[in-house]
């Protein structure tokens, strides 16, 4: 899967605040997101979120 830093991933699942948009702000092993809602950031593994993506949003600046 395709993702870069910069990126906004909706989820599939929402966050406990009742966002599901997620800016990219690590990639590896785990990804390092921010909630757009709340601005809360997590680690969360690979295989995690590339289950639970629906889409993803491309920024200029990641392209």
């Amino acid at each position: 899967m395709d993702v870069r830093i910069g990126d906004t991933l909706v989820m599939k699942k929402t966050h406990p605040c009742g966002g599901n948009r997620f800016a990219v702000l690590r990639i590896g092993m785990d990804f390092r997101l921010r909630c757009e809602t709340c601005g809360h950031e997590m680690l969360v593994p690979r295989n995690k979120i590339e289950r639970h993506i629906k889409t993803i949003e491309r920024n200029e600046e990641s392209v």
